[in-house]
């Protein structure tokens, strides 16, 4: 299983805060993005941060992930 988090207003705009995706081999963070883009492309717009198992990651980083992983999709925030 995968764990995917919503934080701030990506999960506003997704309507939701989690999602548990099945696993299988090969699996990269950027399927799991593209797959959940088409289903909730207002939130995607805004996604600038993504984490995997609390390490950031770019978009060129492809490691396949492993069963259990957890992913982070979040906006860019300030704070005052």
């Amino acid at each position: 299983m995968i764990n995917v988090l919503f934080f701030g207003p990506v999960a506003e705009r997704s309507g939701t805060r989690q999602i548990d995706l099945d696993f299988r081999e090969g699996l990269r963070w950027q399927d799991v993005r593209d797959t959940l883009r088409a289903r909730y492309p207002e939130a995607f717009e805004i996604v600038s941060i993504v984490a995997v198992n609390g390490q950031r990651v770019g978009e060129q980083e492809t490691a396949p992930l492993t069963d259990g992983a957890e992913i982070v999709f979040m906006s860019a925030f300030s704070g005052g």
